[in-house]
C-alpha cells in the first residue's frame, strides 16, 4: 500500500506547484504539509516523492521558457562547432548553468546521509524559514537592481547556483530565495535575478527529481499517486510563473519576508504545542 494516497498526492503536488519557485521554500511547505496529514516527513519514499513531483515544475518551467531555451541550446550547439559563436552570451549561458550546478550535485551526494536525517527535521524548517526571511529582506535592501539579465556573468551564475545548496542543507531556506537573494546581492534587478533563478534550476531539480525516482517507486509511493501529484504540480507550477514574473517587475520582495516569517514562526508554535512533530 503506497504511504500518499492519490487524494494526498493532488494536495502535495498543489502545494508543490505554487511554492516551487516562490522564494518561501517548496520543501519547508511540503514537510508542512505532510506533517498536517500524517505522513512521516522523513520517510525515505516521503522524501522520494517530494523531489520527483517537482519534476512536474520544471516541465512547467521548459513549457513557459520553451523559446528561450531553444535559443540557448541552438547557441550551445552552434558553438561547439563553430568558434566564432562561443563569443555569444547564450552560448557562455549555457556553459554558466552546467557549471553552476556542479556544487550542489557534489553536496546533494556527498551530504545525502544528513539532508535526509538530521536536517529533514520540521524544526529545522522552522528555523530556516525566519533566517532566510532576514537574508532576504537585507538583499533587497542592499541590491541596487541596476543590472539586467544580459549582464550576467560567469561568476554571477555560480555565486548564485551555489547558493542552491543552502536550501539544500537547510529545507525551508528556499531554493528560490537562496538563488534570488544572491543575485539581488551581485546588483541583478528583480526580473533578472528571478529568471536566473529559473534557468539554474531545470538541471538540479530535474536531476534530483530523477535520482529519487528508485527510491519514491521501490519503498511505498505508487505510481498512481506520484503521476497525479506531478501533473498537478506541472499545472500549478505554470500559473505560478506567469503570476511571479508579473510580480516582481513592480514589486518588491517584502510581501514573501513577512510571509515567510508568519509561517516559520507559527510552525514553531505548532511544534512546541506538540501539534505537529518534527
Amino acid at each position: 500500500m503506497s504511504v500518499i494516497s492519490v487524494g494526498q498526492a493532488v494536495v502535495l503536488g498543489a502545494v508543490e506547484g505554487v511554492t516551487e519557485f516562490l522564494p518561501v521554500s517548496s520543501t519547508g511547505h511540503l514537510k508542512i504539509v505532510e506533517g498536517l496529514m500524517g505522513i512521516p516527513v522523513d520517510d525515505n519514499a516521503v522524501i522520494g516523492f517530494s523531489a520527483v513531483i517537482q519534476v512536474g515544475a520544471i516541465a512547467a518551467v521548459l513549457v513557459y521558457f520553451f523559446k528561450d531555451i531553444v535559443r540557448i541550446v541552438s547557441a550551445w550547439g552552434r558553438g561547439l562547432r563553430d568558434r566564432e559563436e562561443r563569443y555569444h552570451h547564450d552560448y557562455k549561458f549555457a556553459w554558466w548553468v552546467i557549471c553552476a550546478t556542479v556544487p550542489i550535485v557534489a553536496v546533494g551526494l556527498a551530504a545525502k546521509p544528513l539532508i535526509e536525517g538530521p536536517l529533514a527535521s520540521l524544526w529545522v524548517v522552522a528555523g530556516s524559514l525566519i533566517v532566510g526571511s532576514g537574508v532576504m529582506w537585507a538583499a533587497d535592501q542592499m541590491g541596487r537592481h541596476k543590472r539586467g539579465e544580459d549582464d550576467t556573468s560567469f561568476k554571477d551564475a555560480m555565486l548564485v547556483g551555489s547558493s542552491q545548496i543552502l536550501a539544500l542543507l537547510f529545507p525551508g531556506f528556499s531554493r528560490s530565495g537562496a538563488t534570488m537573494s544572491t543575485a539581488l546581492i551581485l546588483d541583478l534587478d528583480r526580473v533578472a535575478a528571478t529568471r536566473l533563478s529559473f534557468f539554474l534550476g531545470i538541471p538540479a531539480l530535474t536531476g534530483a527529481g530523477l535520482y529519487e525516482l528508485k527510491d519514491a517507486l521501490g519503498t511505498g509511493v505508487g505510481a498512481a499517486p506520484l503521476a497525479v501529484g506531478t501533473l498537478v504540480s506541472f499545472v500549478v507550477a505554470y500559473g505560478s510563473i506567469a503570476w511571479l514574473l508579473r510580480f516582481v517587475a513592480k514589486h518588491s520582495f517584502n510581501a514573501f519576508v513577512i510571509y515567510r516569517i508568519v509561517v516559520g514562526v507559527l510552525l514553531s508554535g505548532l511544534l512546541g504545542a506538540g501539534v505537529l512533530h518534527s
